[in-house]
């Protein structure tokens, strides 16, 4: 009889169609349990797949799927030792635009973004409001499925797989089955169009008109295509069967659903599996039988396939799952549970538009990955100690901790998070937000940036949207329904708002050291006046740097250093990565423990790197060899001993790199200078597509360059990871491949000649020769005055079109790869075209006219390659279609700041006053994006500080809108008329008092000060601005040193008609006792007042003997 404790794999399906089909690709059946627990009603078929024991459960018949808690529950008690889950079965399918799903096809749950690759939903509350109504979400495979899902991935990209094949193959062994399980016939796979509902009786008979114009046209999929196809996304599970069409539609473009079923919303946070559905319906009202038992089939020969890929010791080396949720269930289930039903109430799309708008993240999944790292029982130093105690309990506390590299701040970081999480997990009035900051993101992590990460994250917890929050984004959104961005001084001023609205506030902030010295001065600036008038508590961490340690003066301070106790849980926590003869040899794991503990000197980082060396160890003599050299290492005399140790690691880990076989030596060099030289952070399938980019070049820069991209030259991940000997690491929430520390990165920094002379180079042959490959045609964009592109589909395409550039500049202008991409006119629009797009998805306000980077001069430009500029200008201006591309690409210069490109341009005669049919000149973008050191550049160079665009702005209007004061006095000082109308949009006076910008309005009122006429028209603009737009203050403030208009005109008499229609009831006063009078049967006169008015009856029927005139003067 079978013994349950040998069983490490759970596959739980729902149907017993699906377990039939999971028994048929067992390679082994086993025999029963002897004797299986009274309370468990499961029925269960043992069996293994290669190495691994599988155990295969189904759902009690006629029980629903509230019952699929309770099966996994069931589960993990009679078999103890499962570490890995699989829930196999049928679903329906999302089929749309973006993803050609059809029956058949295999659709696998892959988390994306902060879900876990379910998406569960209300389905009652969800059809009543016309908008997911979300409940929770799954938990996380393990990553090792995830892992073996992604190779899997990949594999079948470059070679297939063999599903047909496989299947036949069991119908043959047993052909009992194959009436309900073969592939039925292609013509039965029908996708009707949503508004064709079912009728009675068989869908080819019933719904098929004769012209079949119900039925959606799909080309037949190709011979070197998969088929059935394989696709990785998020499944929606309910309550309830999907079955209408244009719910499905609707539902699936909110959140890109792939897949709707019903199971896994029976396993919420009890069973953390990997999900994979076959698809036997389109989730519409046609629905039959037909394809279920194929589509069973199908799932399941998936399932076996990824667990063929898996190492029995790495399923050994995951934690049991009935051990992870009993760890979990008081925790982090409570946590996700609460921040479930909060973000629940967020519903609407208007709130969640706000949202997105106001910040990209919130960096849920960065404090998932960190809390996944955390060996269990570490940290509690800290929880423990009587100063964070101190800090948790009282309010406006400020909680500094250095520590040096690799101590563990990070993971420390993400356990206050969590803690707080726990301690305040019924607590709705207590909000909390966090940052991590980055060295690889600081030009994304600017002050504004975290501010309004934090706001998102403190909005996002309230029961409702706060009222100013919708106020900020209603004041940035324009007539075009495009958003401007909020000022930092408005995100701060808001955050502080919201943040009064909490009991408390905790601010946790980790790795201060990673962020750029100005941007942390002002982030740190505001968040200090915002702890001085609410109850906010700060937590933060960074290296022990003189000038952050005197941020913190006067605070609560506790040093990080790992102490022994949890090195010793760490390298206890990692064994079971080690080889076999390690784990099972007492004496030589202590000897590992001894060793790693002395060299670690505090330092998790140096204890994690050296385990990563002793992974790979073949035999135990190998393995004491490694270990005395770190005893060698640990013998390092100095003050700066662990630092030198660190150094001599590295040094140690690439030698070990040196020493691999050639394949893997390249593989790993490559890998690693791409990581550290990327110009943002790459994903892993970003870093599969570069590496697969194979150029090979002689000394002439002329070798054998392919014309298109080649699938089979794809890396698996786990052969990039594994190469790079432990200086890798691949962050799971999100698919970030990085370095495993910033210290990492100084190594390499300091060693670049040595290791990587020639990066920039390589790296910008490989970005330019992916943009010039066949795969992306020149029709990939249709409209290049629109929005709604969509991007070429290539995942490495984003990274390639957005980056080359900066790579090519860094190196000497040589490079034909990159010359003959400059000359494919074809492919550098496209590439112009797409870059434009991305920045259209990533900040909105950011505006680059689609004619201005479609030519090489203009995509240069962007750049600021000049090097280029300067190799290929004479060349480009021969054959470019117009005399205006240099003024073009001028302006494009001026959008992105590239001001050595912005002199060369204005050298070679380009007209800073070109208008360009959009928003206007380089002057008016240099206005608009705040950019004075440009503006002054251009004005020296001619440019006309009066000019206006045809959409009517001029550059002092745009920077009075913006806020931009620098630039604006500027203009002022070089000739800007003040009091010069926007055409319709209204003048410079009219935006700074819509806005409150009383800095502006100072500054206007100052640079005004001739002729007389100019000053008075200035005035009168103002008060009129502020009589409609603003208040009794602003008027106050305008003429606290200037004396007022003449009020006894007709201007008064409209000014005071302004102030009675807009309500407002100080400004009338104050107006009246001016000489302000109305007229009687004017145009503003009594009629329309009393018809429009907003003012209290009672006090306009006592004004009205004095409010009236029959003329003015």
């Amino acid at each position: 009889m079978s013994d349950p404790k040998n069983y490490t794999v759970g596959w739980i399906c729902a149907l017993s169609t699906e377990q039939i089909a999971a028994a048929e690709f067992l390679d082994a059946e086993h025999e029963s349990l002897e004797d299986q627990p009274l309370n468990d009603t499961n029925s269960y078929i043992l069996g293994s797949i290669g190495k691994h024991n599988v155990v295969i459960a189904v759902l009690p018949l006629d029980q629903g799927t509230a019952s699929a808690a309770n099966v996994a529950t069931n589960l993990l008690r009679t078999f103890p030792n499962i570490r890995v889950g699989l829930l196999v079965g049928i679903g329906g399918g999302a089929p749309s635009k973006k993803h050609d799903i059809r029956l058949g096809d295999v659709v696998v749950s892959a988390p994306s973004g902060g879900d876990g690759g379910i998406f569960q939903y209300d389905f009652g509350k969800t059809i009543q409001e016309g908008a997911f109504q979300r409940t929770g979400h799954l938990n996380k495979p393990p990553p090792v499925l995830r892992s073996a899902a992604a190779t899997l991935l990949t594999k079948y990209r470059r070679h297939g797989h063999q599903f047909k094949k496989d299947i036949d193959g069991i119908l043959e062994r047993n052909k009992r089955l194959i009436s309900e399980f073969r592939r039925p016939e292609a013509s039965s796979d029908m996708l009707f169009l949503p508004n064709v509902v079912h009728k009675e009786g068989e869908c080819a008979a019933e719904c098929v008109t004769e012209d079949k114009s119900g039925v959606v046209s799909r080309r037949k999929r190709a011979e070197h295509e998969n088929d059935p196809a394989i696709h990785y996304g998020v499944i929606a599970s309910a309550n309830q069967v999907m079955k209408d069409a244009l719910i499905r539609d609707k539902l699936s473009a909110e959140k890109d659903v792939l897949c709707f079923e019903m199971e896994a919303a029976g396993l919420m946070d009890s069973f953390p599996c990997l999900v994979i559905r076959g698809i036997c319906d389109y989730s519409d009202s046609h629905k039959n039988d037909e394809w279920q038992g194929f589509a069973a089939m199908v799932a399941a020969a998936y399932a076996k396939d990824l667990l063929g890929l898996i190492l029995p010791s790495k399923i050994e080396a995951e934690q049991k799952i009935s051990e992870a949720i009993a760890q979990v269930r008081d925790t982090v289930a409570k946590i996700e549970t609460n921040v479930e039903d909060i973000k629940s109430h967020i519903i609407s799309q208007q709130d969640l538009e706000i949202l997105n708008w106001l910040a990209d993240s919130d960096y849920s999944s960065q404090q998932n990955d960190y809390l996944a790292r955390r060996q269990q029982g570490t940290g509690q130093w800290l929880l423990e100690s009587k100063v964070h105690q101190d800090w948790l309990s009282t309010s406006r506390q400020t909680l500094f901790c250095p520590g040096i590299p690799g101590a563990g701040k990070t993971i420390l970081t993400a356990i206050v998070i969590e803690h707080l999480y726990t301690h305040f997990n019924s607590d709705l009035t207590v909000g909390i937000a966090y940052n991590y900051y980055n060295f690889n993101r600081q030009g994304q992590q600017t002050a504004d940036k975290i501010l309004a990460s934090l706001l998102r994250q403190l909005c996002a917890s309230r029961s409702s949207l706060p009222e100013p929050l919708k106020s900020l984004y209603i004041k940035h959104k324009d007539s075009n329904g495009r958003n401007t961005r909020p000022s930092s001084e408005e995100i701060a001023s808001t955050l502080q708002v919201v943040a009064q609205m909490f009991s408390r506030v905790f601010i946790v902030i980790d790795a201060l050291d990673e962020c750029q010295n100005q941007e942390r001065s002002s982030f740190f600036t505001k968040i200090f006046e915002i702890q001085m008038k609410a109850d906010v508590n700060l937590f933060a961490t960074s290296r022990p740097l003189s000038e952050i340690k005197n941020m913190f003066q006067g605070c609560h301070l506790v040093g990080i250093v790992a102490n022994q106790d949890d090195i010793s849980k760490y390298i206890e926590g990692q064994m079971p990565k080690l080889p076999r003869f390690a784990r099972d040899d007492n004496c030589l794991k202590e000897q590992i423990k001894t060793e790693i503990t002395n060299i670690a000197q505090g330092m998790f980082l140096l204890a994690q790197l050296c385990l990563g060396t002793l992974e790979d160890m073949v035999t135990p003599k190998k393995m004491k060899q490694a270990l005395k050299k770190f005893q060698q290492i640990s013998q390092e005399q100095g003050e700066d001993k662990k630092f030198k140790i660190l150094g001599a690691v590295y040094e140690n880990t690439m030698e070990r790199i040196k020493q691999q076989k050639s394949g893997h030596r390249c593989l790993a060099e490559s890998a690693l200078s791409w990581l550290c030289h990327a110009k943002r952070q790459l994903t892993t399938v970003e870093l599969q597509y570069a590496l697969a980019v194979d150029i090979e070049l002689d000394g002439q820069d002329s070798g054998n360059v392919p014309q298109e991209f080649d699938d089979d030259n794809i890396p698996e991940i786990d052969v990039i990871v594994s190469s790079c000997c432990g200086l890798v690491t691949v962050d799971e929430e999100s698919n970030i491949i990085r370095l495993v520390h910033y210290t990492t990165q100084e190594y390499f920094d300091r060693m670049r000649k040595q290791w990587f002379p020639n990066a920039e180079v390589e790296i910008a042959n490989v970005c330019a020769l992916y943009l010039t490959f066949s795969n992306f045609e020149s029709d990939a964009f249709h409209d290049e005055w629109s929005y709604d592109y969509e991007l070429p589909r290539e995942p490495f395409y984003g990274y390639a079109c957005m980056n080359w550039g900066y790579h090519a500049r860094e190196a000497e202008p040589s490079s034909r790869i990159v010359h003959d991409f400059l000359a494919n006119t074809a492919k550098v629009k496209i590439a112009g075209q797409a870059i434009r797009c991305i920045l259209d998805k990533l900040d909105r306000w950011l505006y680059v006219p689609g004619d201005m980077i479609t030519t090489a001069l203009g995509l240069t430009a962007y750049f600021g390659a000049i090097n280029w500029m300067k190799k290929l200008l004479p060349d480009i201006l021969n054959y470019q279609l117009d005399d205006a591309v240099c003024d073009r690409a001028l302006q494009v210069a001026v959008i992105n700041r590239q001001r050595d490109t912005i002199r060369l341009l204005l050298d070679m005669g380009a007209d800073p006053d070109f208008l360009d049919g959009h928003y206007g000149n380089a002057l008016i973008y240099a206005a608009r994006y705040n950019d004075a050191e440009t503006a002054q550049l251009l004005l020296n160079n001619g440019a006309d500080p009066n000019a206006m665009c045809n959409a009517g702005w001029t550059p002092l209007t745009i920077a009075a809108d913006e806020g931009n004061v620098a630039v604006a006095r500027q203009l002022l000082d070089m000739g800007a008329d003040v009091t010069e109308e926007a055409t319709e949009l209204g003048t410079a006076a009219y935006f700074a008092v819509e806005h409150g910008d009383k800095a502006m309005i100072r500054l206007l009122l100052e640079k005004t000060t001739y002729p007389k006429q100019r000053v008075y028209h200035l005035k009168n603009q103002l008060l009129e601005a502020a009589v409609w737009r603003r208040g009794i203050n602003f008027i106050e403030m305008v003429f606290e040193k200037h004396p007022w208009p003449n009020m006894k005109g007709r201007f008064g008499s409209k000014m005071l008609y302004g102030a009675l229609v807009s309500g407002h009831r100080d400004i009338a006063e104050l107006l009246l006792q001016k000489g302000a009078k109305v007229l009687q049967n004017g145009f503003y006169g009594k009629e329309r007042i009393i018809r429009f008015t907003k003012m209290d009856k009672e006090w306009l029927a006592q004004k009205v003997p004095t409010l009236f005139i029959d003329h003015v003067g």
